[in-house]
C-alpha cells in the first residue's frame, strides 16, 4: 500500500450514544479522500459495562449489539448490522478495515464458582501469600439472552487461570487456580504478566485455543475485516497468535494484516516478541511513543538528535505501527501519557512524513477530546496525510544532527509529480538549517505547506536550500504549488 495511513477511530471519552458505527459509515468516502487508507474500529463485543463499555471488559465475543444483554442491544457503538455497514462502507471507499481482538480477559460473568486457588502477590506472581483455599469465582458465561445461537460453548474456570476478586471474602487479590498455571511465555512485568485483569483467559487449554479459532473463522465470515488490531499480547501466550492467525490466514487463503499492542518502552523487549511470535504481526512502536513524550514535556530541554532513538521504527521499520497517542495513553486511564498540545504536530511530521513505519492516525488528536479540552489537529494532519500521500517519495536525507533543530528530506521520484519534501522542527528557539532536496529541483520554489512560514524558499543550483523554522514548531517544505 503506498504510504498507507492508519486511522484509529475512537478515544476512550466518546458519549455512549451508540452512534459511532453511523458516523464511521457516513464519513468513510471523506477518510479516503484524506488518505487514510486502513481503519482500526474499537472492539464491536459486548463488555460488562453494556452501553457504556469502551470494549476492553469484553462479555460475550459473538454479540456484536445483536442480544439484549447487559442492559442493551446495540453496544456504545451501535448495533450489529450498523457494525457490519460501516465496514462496508469502508471498504467500498478503499479502506480496509481492522478489527480490535481482546483475548486476554473476560469480565461480567453470569454466575460464580466454587474454585480452588492460591494467591499471589500483586508484585510478584511467582510468590504466594497464602495456601491453596477455596474462593468463589466469577467465572461462569452461559450468555442467557444469546441462548446459543451461533456457539453453545459455556466458560466455565477451567477456561481461565485467575481472577482478582473472591466473592466468598468480597476481598480484591489476585488468585491463581489450582491445575491453570501462569503462562511463562508472558512478559516479566511483576515476574509474570500473566493475569491482568477480570478473568484472565486460559490459552494454553485446548478447548479455548480451538473455540478462538472457531470464533475467528465466524468473526472473519460475518464482517469480512482485514485484518486485527490485538490487544495485550504482552499477557497472552507469546506462541498463540502465530497458530491463530496462521490457521485464518491458511483457511481463508488471505494475508490478513495484524499489529499487536506491546506495552513496552525497551525496542529489545519488542523484538524478542517478534521473534517469538514468528513476526507474525507488526507491533506498535511503544519506545517511538515515549520518546514524543518525553520531548513534549522536555521545555525545550530534550535532546532532538534522540528522536528516533531506541524505537521500533528504527530499529525494525517493517513491522513498526509508529502511533502519537491512543485510547490508553489518554488523561485519566491507566496507562496515561499525555503529549503536550504543542508537540503534537511535530510528533506526527516524525511518523507521517517518513516513509519508514505505518503510520497511525489517533481520533483524539484529528477530531479533539471535548471531554478534556484535547484541541483537534485536522486541518494540521490534512495537511501531513495529503503530503504523505503525494510527497514523501524518493532518496532520503537526514539531518538529526544538532539537540535543537533537526529535519530530513526526500528528493521525491518521477512516479510522483512534484514529489519531495523538506522537513525542518525544534523544540526550542527558532532556527534554520541548510538541507539537499536533489539537483533537480534547482530554480524550484518551494513554501511551508503548514503556513507557520510565510516567506519563500529557492532551491540552488546544486540542490540545497536554507529552510527556517519558528520556535517549538515544525515547517513543512514542498513545491510552491502554481
Amino acid at each position: 500500500m503506498d504510504n498507507g495511513i492508519m486511522a484509529q477511530y475512537f478515544e476512550w471519552y466518546l458519549p455512549s450514544d451508540s452512534t459511532l458505527w453511523k458516523k464511521l459509515g457516513a464519513r468513510a468516502k471523506e477518510l479516503a479522500d484524506e488518505g487514510v487508507t486502513s481503519v482500526w474500529m474499537p472492539p464491536a463485543y459486548k463488555g460488562q459495562a453494556g452501553v457504556q463499555d469502551v470494549g476492553y471488559g469484553v462479555y460475550d465475543l459473538y454479540d456484536l449489539g445483536e442480544f439484549d444483554q447487559k442492559g442493551t442491544v446495540p453496544t456504545k457503538y451501535g448495533t450489529k448490522d450498523e457494525y457490519l455497514a460501516a465496514i462496508k462502507a469502508l471498504q467500498s471507499a478503499g479502506i480496509n478495515v481492522y478489527g480490535d481482538i481482546v483475548f486476554n480477559q473476560m469480565m461480567g460473568a453470569d454466575e460464580w464458582e466454587d474454585v480452588e486457588a492460591v494467591e499471589d502477590a500483586g508484585d510478584d506472581r511467582e510468590q504466594q501469600i497464602s495456601g491453596e483455599e477455596n474462593i468463589e469465582a466469577w467465572t461462569k458465561f452461559t450468555f442467557p439472552g444469546r441462548k446459543g445461537k451461533y456457539s453453545d460453548f459455556v466458560w466455565d474456570h477451567t477456561c481461565f487461570t485467575g481472577v482478582d476478586w473472591d466473592q466468598r471474602k468480597e476481598k480484591s487479590s489476585i488468585y491463581n487456580f489450582e491445575g491453570s498455571p501462569w503462562s511463562p511465555n508472558v512478559d516479566s512485568e511483576n515476574a509474570n504478566y500473566d493475569y491482568l485483569m477480570g478473568a484472565d483467559v486460559n490459552i494454553k487449554n485446548p478447548k479455548v485455543a480451538e473455540h478462538l479459532k472457531e470464533w475467528g473463522q465466524w468473526y472473519v465470515d460475518r464482517t469480512h475485516v482485514d485484518g486485527f488490531r490485538i490487544d495485550a499480547v504482552k499477557h497472552i501466550d507469546n506462541t498463540f497468535f502465530a497458530d491463530w492467525l496462521g490457521t485464518l490466514r491458511a483457511n481463508n487463503k488471505k494475508e490478513y494484516f495484524a499489529v499487536g499492542e506491546y506495552w513496552h518502552q525497551d525496542v529489545n523487549v519488542l523484538e524478542k516478541y517478534l521473534n517469538a511470535c514468528g513476526r507474525c504481526m507488526s507491533l506498535f512502536d511503544v519506545p517511538l511513543h515515549f520518546n514524543f513524550f518525553c520531548a513534549s514535556h522536555g521545555g525545550g530541554n530534550y535532546d532532538m538528535r534522540n528522536i528516533l532513538h531506541g524505537s521500533l521504527v528504527e530499529r525494525d521499520p517493517g513491522k513498526a505501527v509508529t502511533f502519537v497517542g491512543n485510547h490508553d495513553t489518554q488523561a485519566g486511564q491507566a496507562l496515561e501519557s499525555v503529549i503536550e498540545p504543542w508537540f503534537i504536530p511535530l510528533a506526527y511530521a516524525v511518523t507521517l512524513l517518513r516513509p519508514q513505519g505505518y503510520p497511525c492516525v489517533f481520533y483524539g488528536h484529528y477530531y479533539g477530546i471535548p471531554s478534556h479540552n484535547g484541541p483537534a489537529f485536522k486541518n494540521v494532519l490534512d495537511v501531513m496525510m495529503k503530503v504523505r500521500r503525494t510527497k514523501v517519495y524518493g532518496q532520503q536525507h537526514d539531518y538529526l544532527d544538532d539537540a535543537d533543530v533537526i529535519g530530513w528530506t526526500l528528493e521525491g521520484d518521477g512516479g510522483h509529480k512534484d514529489s519531495g519534501i523538506a522537513v525542518i522542527m525544534t523544540d526550542n528557539a527558532e532556527n534554520k538549517k541548510t538541507m539537499y532536496v536533489g539537483s533537480q529541483h534547482k530554480g524550484e520554489i518551494w513554501a511551508d505547506a503548514l503556513g507557520n512560514e510565510k516567506a519563500e524558499v529557492t532551491i540552488g543550483k546544486d540542490g540545497n536550500a536554507l529552510f527556517t523554522v519558528s520556535g517549538g514548531s515544525v515547517s513543512v517544505w514542498i513545491h510552491k504549488e502554481k
